[in-house]
């Protein structure tokens, strides 16, 4: 595949050659799905030649030097039988917190919920305490080290939401830190507002108190700072109904946010058919969902990311529902769901599970890790392929094929990661 006027006339300051093959995820607009959602567009014997950070050519590198004239100085990087793929992109992260809660592992093993936990004053109500107390500069300390660690492991984007502070001038404390992060990392960082993640501490039995906080006063607020790029809400027995979640969400649409829901993650509560009517960009966990409502979501063009190291990390019976989502028509997604609850900074290890756990094919993880994940995230026709005119982020693995990267999940880390043609890794 070759991009541009062709000819000589094509300049890179960036050839990266050597390549087995690359996974372009080259086809057309739109989160893929049906047959698609397994066409990883291969290059086989594949080159890549980059100008000013913008990808400008890929294909065979026999074709390379007829159609690529390299600028004085250029930079060559070759990775004999390695493959390329575009940067991952994390549909789904909670990278704003701070504390940890390794001490409830324990508790889970010995059968308590991840509801009975949060109930009691730990899980989420711990880390909204410990994120509350925490100050700027610690907060963006500690989430700058996650984004670095993803970034090593091949995340070039991320979808971050707030939603562990519950109050205005914490989650604007949170969202504000996010361009700051973005700058400091390279890495494209999309804001969500989850102030609707729990009703705070002290909320009990006031629901619409603070239903009537986030919608009168910190979406309106999040809107004119322009700190989100989506409204997101848990709907959960426990947290927020159906009917609440519509609420909040609908708010956010009439401030010019996009939606996206936590829905049916321990039971079935609606929340996708909720994604459904609105309809919103993306409905996440998604692990009771009946099949009723992911003909839903596959009706109304709803993508659903999956986050299926999560039931794993909540000791759960459920697993990730990949292959029911996908065999249904349902456009899937990849996250890490990277939490306090679910603290894991691999895409290639959630890979893994979404395909020994969720069922999806090698191929089918891997187009739900990009170019779907951009789609979910805002960053569709910006991020997860290799094309032409496309931001040069890409990741590198020093094995024969693609697919080997659900094979041998968790054991191979990157060769090389490169964001904006400027590599970062080694």
């Amino acid at each position: 595949m070759a991009g541009g006027s062709g000819g000589p006339s094509l300049r890179a300051d960036l050839l990266l050659t050597g390549f087995s093959e690359a996974a372009t995820l080259a086809g057309p607009p739109g989160p893929r799905r049906g047959e698609a959602l397994g066409e990883l567009s291969i290059v086989e014997d594949a080159a890549i030649a980059c100008d000013r950070g913008t990808v400008v050519w890929v294909g065979p590198e026999r074709r390379l030097h007829r159609e690529v004239r390299p600028r004085s100085g250029a930079r060559r990087r070759s990775f004999p039988g390695g493959v390329a793929l575009p940067g991952f992109v994390d549909a789904h992260t909670h990278v704003l917190f701070a504390g940890s809660r390794e001490s409830e592992i324990g508790r889970k093993v010995r059968g308590e919920s991840y509801l009975s936990i949060a109930a009691s004053g730990g899980g989420l109500y711990r880390t909204v305490r410990e994120t509350r107390a925490a100050s700027p500069q610690l907060l963006f300390s500690e989430a700058r080290a996650r984004l670095t660690r993803m970034l090593s492991w091949g995340t070039t984007s991320a979808e971050v939401k707030s939603g562990y502070c519950l109050d205005l001038e914490g989650e604007l404390k949170l969202l504000r830190l996010l361009p700051r992060l973005a700058r400091a990392t390279g890495m494209t960082l999309v804001p969500t507002f989850l102030g609707g993640h729990a009703y705070p501490p002290g909320a009990e039995g006031e629901h619409e108190g603070y239903l009537r906080e986030l919608i009168d006063r910190m979406i309106p607020r999040v809107a004119e700072e322009r700190l989100a790029r989506f409204c997101d809400v848990f709907c959960e027995k426990g947290f927020f109904s159906a009917e609440e979640s519509e609420r909040v969400l609908r708010a956010g649409l009439a401030h010019g946010m996009g939606a996206k829901i936590h829905a049916d993650e321990f039971s079935v509560t609606g929340g996708a058919g909720v994604a459904a009517r609105l309809p919103a960009v993306s409905a996440d966990h998604l692990l009771e969902t009946p099949a009723s409502d992911r003909d839903a979501l596959a009706r109304a063009g709803v993508i659903a990311v999956l986050l299926p190291v999560t039931p794993m990390a909540s000791l759960a019976s459920s697993r990730s529902l990949g292959r029911e989502m996908a065999d249904q028509g349902v456009a899937v997604a990849l996250g890490s769901d990277l939490s306090p609850n679910s603290w894991v900074e691999s895409m290639p290890m959630v890979l893994g599970h979404a395909v020994h756990g969720g069922r999806l094919t090698p191929s089918e993880a891997i187009v739900a890790s990009t170019v779907n994940a951009a789609y979910a995230s805002g960053l569709g026709g910006v991020a997860g392929e290799i094309v032409p005119g496309r931001r040069a982020d890409l990741v590198i693995f020093d094995l024969p094929g693609a697919e080997h990267l659900a094979y041998r999940w968790g054991t191979y880390p990157p060769k090389a990661v490169f964001l904006a043609g400027r590599e970062v890794l080694p």
